[in-house]
């Protein structure tokens, strides 16, 4: 824990997906960030990279708030979904390919659920090949 958080209770289990499930569109990440979603529970919640994504989320209508710090902060997301290729945090923020097949099946299910997806934004090569 970095010592900013000593007194939070992390979440430091599987963080699932999260969002509208009508979306025509898809974020997908890495995974939970080691002092974001994996203290959170909620993906891109609480760390820099999330800072950035709710701004931009929000700026272009796809969020009722610009910023994420807690699950119970009155997020919502409009036309969007938020996913992760690894829903645990790894070491170093390096999944291996273990950890890819491990999750593979949830990110599968989450796009099949989003009937409505026109769009997948992938954040980085990795997020990218995920998905593929």
């Amino acid at each position: 824990k970095r010592a900013a958080f000593r007194d939070w209770e992390y979440w430091g289990r599987p963080v699932p997906g999260l969002g509208d499930p009508r979306a025509r569109l898809l974020v997908v990440g890495l995974a939970p960030a080691a002092h974001g979603g994996n203290r959170t529970g909620r993906v891109f919640t609480g760390d820099r990279s999330g800072e950035w994504l709710f701004r931009a989320l929000h700026r272009n209508g796809f969020a009722n708030q610009a910023a994420s710090v807690s699950k119970s902060d009155g997020l919502r997301l409009r036309d969007c979904y938020i996913a992760a290729a690894v829903r645990c945090a790894p070491p170093g923020n390096r999944p291996t390919p273990a950890e890819f097949r491990n999750c593979q099946a949830y990110l599968e299910r989450e796009v099949r659920l989003l009937t409505a997806l026109r769009v997948v934004v992938p954040l980085g090569a990795v997020a990218m090949d995920a998905f593929l």
